[in-house]
């Protein structure tokens, strides 16, 4: 591997770092695509009160920086090696800073976040919103446009950028004088990372970073400058919106020795429906890391969804523009891990073991909501709970009801894409940590009756970012050369027990009613 392992000929990689929720990976490819070198750092979430779940932006960037350096070393490579660096992070997570110093107002506010809640629920109870939806309705009527009708249905929620960054407007005194003097930058992860890499020069973020924040108007493809007028939020404080492939500058040579062509920026979910090769309309992929994202290739067309799926810009690379529809649940692998330190087992590759051993989950159903419930469901107010708990109920048919839960969601989430979408679906790929467990995995097959994939990495977001960043500079040629590149590990072919697990599905959802509107505040 590398330059010292192929008599110091000078080979050039690609090295992409995934920055997650509760982890950042690094990985260096080779022209294969195979994993020449790697590193990872936790991630350490501050919960100040409950309800808010925060990240220190300094400690952030200081792992990110170990991250490519470890990843780079690992492979036993010299920086001058890495051609391009791709960067891929989870969405929604936002600080903002001072464009004359440079120093953050507040920590990053991340997509968990429900500091927001209140301030959300009496929003959507304003008159201003129902005389928003009561236009727009009429708008689309007239015009028969979807951005119109898109508009009226929608009901926000704290996964909305917008709340958060309002409540902090109102609760931060400095940044109101920053943003009142012109002296104020938001930014999502990835925004403040390249302004941290290019030493300030560059205050920007791709499409698919904007597109997530539900801020940006997917329909005219800029910042809204209604709902940002709306909720008193100046447009100037956003960064510029470039391609998904566009060459963001370079990291100062004072940061890695050697001055790093930082070639894609984008989101983790659409860098994982790029690195599966999710190319065409139809496809499917389902990410499972601290939550679980379901993502269905919608083409050209922006979906208007009646359900709560998100409308997404998958990537923008050159004039090809995709765009994706999303559900997804917080609570996948989050609430294994929840599992894990009430010690119901010591290592997580024990669950598919545990979950086998028993016959079924005895009756107990787990409803895993610790941060609500989104699509279908959309409350933000239920609560995780086990029900059905008796004498007889082991810590095997515990993890087995949990391990459940989750493919129930997935289950939930894909029909709701069934029903709206009217869309063939073509292929279904699975990655993220929590896809290794095959239990799960199996299930969902069985329960949505289709074939699933499973790459031999499951490191998606962090693939997805790599090949955009290669394909700018050429390290590889076309998507059919990506296409070529895949490897599945398993396919999970469904068996015939979806009817077997109706009536259980069905105590499931009424668990799942039960914990609902459980909180009165958060």
């Amino acid at each position: 591997m590398g330059s010292q392992r192929n008599g110091f000929k000078k080979e050039m990689y690609v090295l992409s770092v995934d920055v997650g929720t509760t982890t950042i990976r690094g990985h260096v490819y080779d022209k294969k695509a195979h994993i020449q070198g790697s590193c990872r750092k936790k991630v350490s979430l501050l919960y100040p009160n409950p309800g808010w779940v925060e990240m220190e932006p300094e400690e952030l960037w200081e792992q990110f920086v170990a991250v490519v350096q470890g990843a780079v070393d690992n492979a036993g490579l010299q920086m001058s090696q890495i051609s391009a660096l791709g960067i891929s992070t989870q969405r929604a997570t936002f600080t903002t800073w001072s464009r004359k110093t440079g120093v953050p107002f507040h920590n990053f506010i991340t997509w968990q976040d429900l500091r927001a809640t209140e301030l959300v629920r009496m929003w959507n109870q304003s008159y201003v919103m129902k005389a928003v939806h009561w236009v727009t309705k009429m708008l689309h009527f007239l015009t028969r446009q979807k951005r119109f009708l898109a508009a009226s249905l929608v009901v926000f929620s704290t996964q909305h950028v917008t709340f958060r960054l309002a409540w902090v407007l109102q609760n931060i005194k400095e940044l109101q004088e920053a943003v009142e003097e012109d002296d104020c930058f938001f930014g999502t992860i990835d925004t403040w990372l390249l302004y941290r890499l290019t030493k300030g020069a560059v205050h920007a973020t791709d499409y698919s970073n904007a597109s997530s924040t539900g801020m940006f108007d997917s329909y005219q493809m800029c910042w809204s400058r209604f709902l940002c007028s709306l909720v008193s939020l100046p447009v100037s404080i956003f960064p510029t919106v470039e391609n998904t492939g566009h060459r963001f500058g370079s990291a100062d040579p004072s940061i890695f020795g050697v001055p790093i062509p930082i070639m894609s920026i984008v989101a983790d979910q659409q860098a994982a429906m790029f690195g599966e090769c999710c190319f065409d309309r139809g496809d499917v992929k389902i990410t499972m890391g601290t939550g679980t994202f379901m993502d269905i290739n919608t083409g050209n067309k922006p979906h208007t969804s009646m359900a709560g799926l998100y409308p997404l810009v998958g990537w923008k690379i050159g004039p090809e523009l995709i765009y994706l529809a999303e559900g997804n649940a917080a609570d996948t692998g989050s609430a294994i891990k929840w599992a894990q330190e009430l010690e119901l087992f010591s290592d997580v590759k024990a669950t598919d073991a545990m979950a086998n051993s028993v016959e079924d989950s005895d009756g107990v159903c787990f409803v895993p909501s610790f941060s609500g419930l989104q699509a279908p469901i959309n409350d933000p107010k239920a609560c995780a709970s086990f029900m059905g708990l008796k004498p007889s109920t082991t810590k095997s048919h515990l993890v087995r009801a949990i391990l459940e839960s989750i493919a129930f969601r997935n289950k939930q989430l894909y029909d709701v894409m069934l029903q709206e979408m009217h869309i063939p679906i073509t292929n279904i790929r699975v990655d993220g940590g929590v896809s290794s467990n095959n239990f799960i995995i199996q299930l969902t097959a069985d329960l949505i009756c289709k074939k699933i994939g499973r790459p031999r990495h499951i490191d998606m977001s962090s693939l997805g970012a790599a090949y955009i960043a290669g394909l700018g500079i050429g390290f590889w040629k076309s998507k059919e050369d990506l296409k070529n590149l895949k490897c599945l590990e398993k396919v999970f072919v469904p068996r015939n027990v979806s009817q077997d697990y109706n009536p259980i599905m069905e105590n499931w959802e009424k668990a799942l009613m039960r914990s609902m509107h459980w909180y009165s505040k958060r």
